[in-house]
């Protein structure tokens, strides 16, 4: 068997994006170059690793054997880079964090910027996921830390409170609801929606809550951010959900009527999670530490 660090990566990152050609872009590789190391990879052993079918690849039993042992084992590399970086200047270790899109866009950018300031020898490997997958992937050792809603399991993970992080309703200032009553998720569905960007976390996660209503979001238009989608319903273009701290970033507009929502699930909490706090690495741990302050 003869698989170094860029084989293992190149296959979890396949495994990640569903696909070959995905993967090899993600590990910087040509698909010529990606689709010849996994295929040495499976020669080496006389086993598939990977179920190819017309959408997509997924892992054989194999397959999913190898991307357990992967994951650690890059995990520990990844640990010893960091360790041995206190004594090499110029080395460069690194943190992942996934996070929900709130997170992100509202509340990260600053610290996240100041922190990498503060350690030149550092990099963040920042992605945007539902929480659902978050967890599974934190469980998974395929992240150090997460931001998730406190919507989803979280057993078996560590938890730290972050940000409250309630979900509200935006809609124009002359709209049949705008009467400054509280409104249920479900009677917003009757109404044309401003949503965002199917890929975000947010609409994932606003769409799933429809399903289990037994309907589906009438969205018009998706934009690509909660500026954009505010901007629109100012002008009438329809409803949309986002989270408080949105609006008040925004600042106070007289053409959006901002209204709580009914629904349990929009009264969220964010929180930091990690599958042991004590067990991560020691960048891992001080941007535990930045992020947990308030």
């Amino acid at each position: 068997m003869h698989f170094d660090l860029t084989d293992l990566r190149l296959y979890l990152n396949i495994l990640d994006a569903g696909n070959i050609t995905a993967g090899a872009s993600r590990s910087h590789l040509s698909l010529a170059a990606a689709s010849a190391r996994i295929r040495a990879m499976e020669a080496s052993l006389g086993t598939e690793f990977l179920q190819r079918g017309r959408r997509g690849v997924s892992p054989t039993p194999a397959g999913k054997a190898l991307a357990q042992h992967a994951r650690g084992l890059l995990q520990q590399a990844e640990h010893l880079r960091q360790d041995l970086a206190e004594y090499a200047r110029g080395v460069k270790g690194q943190v992942r964090l996934l996070c929900n899109t709130t997170a992100i866009t509202e509340y990260l950018p600053e610290p996240l910027a100041d922190f990498l300031c503060a350690h030149p020898n550092l990099d963040i490997d920042l992605q945007e996921l539902p929480s659902l997958r978050i967890t599974h992937a934190l469980r998974q050792g395929a992240a150090d830390l997460g931001i998730v809603s406190d919507a989803v399991d979280t057993q078996d993970l560590q938890t730290l409170a972050f940000r409250d992080d309630p979900l509200v309703l935006v809609l124009p200032a002359q709209h049949p609801l705008a009467d400054g009553r509280a409104v249920s998720f479900s009677d917003s569905l009757h109404h044309d929606y401003v949503g965002l960007a199917a890929h975000s976390a947010l609409a994932v996660y606003l769409e799933e809550q429809a399903l289990h209503l037994g309907l589906r979001m009438p969205i018009r238009i998706r934009a690509d951010g909660f500026d954009g989608v505010m901007r629109m319903v100012a002008r009438g273009a329809g409803l949309a959900v986002v989270p408080r701290a949105a609006v008040e970033r925004l600042g106070p507009d007289a053409s959006l009527t901002v209204l709580p929502l009914m629904e349990a699930w929009a009264q969220r909490k964010l929180l930091l999670c990690a599958r042991n706090f004590e067990q991560l690495p020691a960048y891992a741990k001080a941007l535990l530490e930045t992020l947990g302050q308030r």
